[in-house]
Parts: structure tokens; C-alpha cells; sequence
């Protein structure tokens, strides 16, 4: 099956089912109509603006709706490799958390205190990324939080949302902007003894290099002679396969 396929009428009756039992006055035979007339013939990006379009029909407010969704999220994952799979059903929930949460500036702290239970559940860094455009500063601030958080999932989340070409989800250069506040980010998961968590800052630094090679340099050159550990010594190994591929060619 396509991943797009999972999100089909009888996924739509799954989520409603657990929107319902949490919020009594939802039309989950509308919500379910609505979905099912129009993602027949759409490709994954497109079945999630439908779901996000569900939501914004039939559930109320943003902040009212990240409550039903907060008490819906179960179980934290029980490891990383679960993360598309059983937490595949929390994607509609993290596009409308990412459709809305960079226009609800009064919202902001609910915002961030549900992506930050959504990504030990899924996964959190495209939600976060409206919030570090729209409020670069405070958004900056709780990714330094989470670059020191005991959770793996948290600390992974500080890292991933940064990137400036993740995968799936448009250029961001906000967070390299305020350089200072993202290289203290990477600095405090440097040493992550995580493989998640360290293929995460190694995906950064790459991507990094591709946009500002002499920032990029400026981080793998301090860390190289700071007694760099096992840690460490991976991530920028991975961090600079691009950089390295580059001078090959020439």
C-alpha cells in the first residue's frame, strides 16, 4: 500500500471515532463524508490539506481542538523505528497543527507544549517550523529547552525543525539566521549518544553546508578541536558526505 492509500474513508472513521468520544457535538458522519468526496483521486500532500480542511469545518477553535487532540495522542513510542508506523495516524493532526499554529500568536506556549508531546509520538519538527518564522526568538529559546530535554524524541525535534532543507517541507533559513542561538542548539547535542539524535545534527550540518559552507565549517572546526567524542567524530562525519563528495569531484 502507498502511503497516501492509509489515508483513506476508513482511516477518516478512525480518527472520528476517537475525535467523538472526546468531543461529544462532532458531526463524524459529516467529517467523514466531507473527507471521503475529496481525496479519492489526491496524492499524500493533498490528503492532509482535506483532513486539515475537516478539522477546520467540524472541530472549533484552534485552541479547543489542541485540547481534544492533546488527551487523543495515547502512548509515547517505543522506539524511533515505530515512528511512521504507529504513529503514521497523527500526521492529519501535526498538518493542522502546522497550517494554524503560526497565525495563533496568543497560542503560542499551547503550541509548542503539544508539538512537544506530538513528537514523542510522531513526529514534531514540521509543525515547529511555521513557529520558528513567525516568532523566531521565542521559538529559538524552546529549542534551546529541548536540546537539553532527558528525552531523545525532544532533543531530535530541537535538531530536525532546523534543518534548512528537511525533506518534504519548504526552505527554511530563519533558524541559521540566528546563528548564535542555533549553534548553542547544536552544541548541546554534540555528544548525543542517541543515533537519532546524532544522524538528526549530522543531516543539519549537511544541509548547512549546502546553504553556508563557512558557518557549517566554523562549527565542524571548533567541535574537531575540542576533544570531539565517538559522538561527536560520527555526526560530523556525517554532517560533511556532501562537502567531502564535493571535493572529490573536483
Amino acid at each position: 500500500m502507498l502511503l497516501k492509500d492509509y489515508y483513506n474513508e476508513q482511516f477518516a472513521e478512525m480518527l472520528a471515532d476517537k475525535i467523538k468520544e472526546l468531543y461529544p457535538p462532532f458531526d463524524k458522519e459529516c467529517f467523514v463524508s466531507y473527507i471521503a468526496s475529496q481525496i479519492a483521486d489526491l496524492e499524500y500532500t493533498g490528503r492532509m490539506k482535506v483532513f486539515v480542511g475537516a478539522f477546520d469545518r467540524y472541530l472549533p477553535s484552534y485552541s479547543d481542538t489542541l485540547q481534544i487532540f492533546s488527551k487523543m495522542l495515547g502512548p509515547e513510542l517505543s522506539s524511533f523505528s515505530a515512528m511512521y508506523s504507529d504513529g503514521a495516524w497523527l500526521a492529519p493532526v501535526g498538518k493542522y497543527v502546522e497550517a494554524h499554529c503560526g497565525e495563533e500568536p496568543e497560542c503560542f506556549e499551547q503550541s509548542v507544549a503539544f508539538i512537544r508531546e506530538l513528537t514523542k509520538r510522531y513526529t514534531g519538527e514540521f509543525a515547529m517550523r511555521p513557529l520558528i518564522r513567525a516568532f523566531p526568538e521565542r521559538t529559538m529559546a524552546v529549542l534551546l529547552e529541548w536540546s537539553k530535554s532527558e528525552n531523545a524524541y525532544v532533543r531530535r525535534c530541537a535538531s530536525e525543525c532546523m534543518r534548512v532543507r528537511l525533506p518534504w517541507a519548504k526552505t527554511l533559513t530563519d533558524a541559521v539566521e540566528r546563528f548564535d542561538d542555533y549553534v548553542k542548539i547544536l552544541d548541546n547535542l554534540c555528544h548525543d549518544e542517541n543515533p537519532y539524535v546524532q544522524r538528526s545534527v549530522g543531516n543539519n550540518l549537511n544541509d548547512l553546508y549546502k546553504y553556508n559552507k563557512e558557518k557549517a565549517q566554523s562549527i565542524v572546526e571548533r567541535w574537531q578541536a575540542d576533544t570531539p567524542s565517538q559522538a561527536t567524530l560520527k555526526i560530523i562525519r556525517h554532517g560533511i558526505r556532501t562537502a567531502r563528495k564535493g571535493k572529490k569531484a573536483k
